[in-house]
Order: C-alpha cells, then sequence, then structure tokens
C-alpha cells in the first residue's frame, strides 16, 4: 500500500573541519600566493605538490581540500574529494565559496596580498565562482586560471574582467575537445573579456613547462 507520508526538506548549517596545504614562504611573509583548486578525486596534498615553480619563483602555494571525500575506486583504497555534486549544489557552492574566503582572511588578513587563483578541471568551475565573488569585494584577484575546465554556466563571463586570464588544456585532453574550448573562447569574446590561451601536448593533467611558463608570465606581470 503507498505510504501517505509527506517528507519535508530543510537544512541546518554545522560546523566542518576543512583540510589544506601550504608550501613555500609562510603566508605572513608572502608577496604574493597561489591558491590552486585541485580536481575531481584527487587531494590537496598530491595537488600542490606540483607547484614547485610557485615556490621558486618565491610566492606561496594554498592548497585547500574539498570538504566532501570519498573513495574513487570502490569502498576502500585511495580517498579523493569533490568540491560538488549536483545534489543540493546552490548550498555545496555556497558552503565552499564561505570556506575559500574565510581560509584566505585566515592566512592573510587584511594585508592586500595578489592572489594568483588556478583551478583544475572541476576546480576550474570552483575557481570561476570564487575569483567572481573576490572580484565583487576588492582587487585581490590578480590572475585566474582555468586548466582543463571553463567558466560554469553560473559565472557571467564580465563578472571576470580584470585580472588575468588564461585558459590551459592539453591538446590530448578528451574533457575538453576543440568544440568546447571554441564554445568558451566564443562566451568570452562575446563578452568581450580578454583571455590568453595556453596548449600542450598531452591530455587531462597539469603540465610542468607549462605551468612554469604561466608562472614566470605572472611573474613578470607583477
Amino acid at each position: 500500500m503507498p505510504s501517505c507520508m509527506e517528507l519535508r526538506e530543510d537544512t541546518l548549517r554545522v560546523r566542518r573541519t576543512a583540510r589544506y596545504y601550504t608550501a613555500g614562504p609562510p603566508p605572513g611573509e608572502a608577496r604574493a600566493a597561489w591558491v590552486v583548486l585541485h580536481g575531481y578525486g584527487q587531494r590537496a596534498d598530491d595537488f600542490a605538490a606540483q607547484f614547485a615553480a610557485v615556490v621558486e619563483a618565491g610566492s606561496c602555494v594554498v592548497a585547500p581540500e574539498a570538504l566532501s571525500r570519498f573513495y574513487p575506486e570502490g569502498t576502500r583504497g585511495r580517498v579523493g574529494a569533490s568540491w560538488m555534486t549536483r545534489a543540493h549544489r546552490e548550498a555545496e557552492i555556497a558552503d565552499y565559496l564561505a570556506y575559500l574566503d574565510a581560509l584566505v582572511e585566515r592566512l592573510f588578513g587584511e594585508r592586500p596580498l595578489p592572489l594568483h587563483v588556478l583551478g583544475f578541471s572541476q576546480g576550474a568551475a570552483t575557481a570561476a565562482r570564487w575569483a567572481a565573488r573576490r572580484l565583487g569585494r576588492d582587487d585581490s584577484v590578480q590572475s585566474l586560471t582555468l586548466w582543463a575546465g571553463a567558466v560554469p554556466p553560473d559565472v557571467t563571463p564580465a563578472a571576470l574582467a580584470g585580472p588575468e586570464l588564461t585558459l590551459v588544456a592539453g591538446m590530448q585532453d578528451a574533457y575538453v575537445p576543440p568544440q568546447r574550448m571554441g564554445a568558451q573562447r566564443k562566451r568570452l569574446d562575446e563578452a568581450d573579456v580578454a583571455y590568453d590561451v595556453l596548449r600542450f601536448e598531452g591530455g587531462h593533467r597539469l603540465d610542468d613547462n607549462t605551468l612554469a611558463r604561466l608562472v614566470e608570465r605572472r611573474r613578470s606581470e607583477s
């Protein structure tokens, strides 16, 4: 017999313990910081370890880990993290934006520190949303790099005008085929938002040489 019970959905804010990693100069001594956001199923420590070029250039690396952890390969083994899913997405977006704001305030306080924001894959959408939020408040975000990702549909491209915007993707990245890159560029062009594109031979991954070029470019722009 079908149940007549009515379910009512509600929400409750709770405290969470977030994990993050830093490398390079201590936050209190750094002249600039790179906030680097990992992709789906990755961990912040593994991701941060790939940013030696940033440390060599004298900047601080800040690698927050997404709040939702899971086992990407079954029920045991390696642990990964995800920024969000489509379930209750608005609340998850609001939660991680508040988390990133709180982290930067904790590390840098009121210091007018230049921020270089880089997001990889799923982290690219996270980075775009957070950069748009920061740009609505101050000019701390000096550059935004969307690596193997895109500006999400809920972010107006014009909201990202101002900082140096760079799109990066491997030539063999199955997640960023030519049509997707073309659509992304068309969207930015129509909004009259300036950007650069960097490509490399490879798939869905970071590339050391390309990252080093990007870091050097940011340093020369400072």
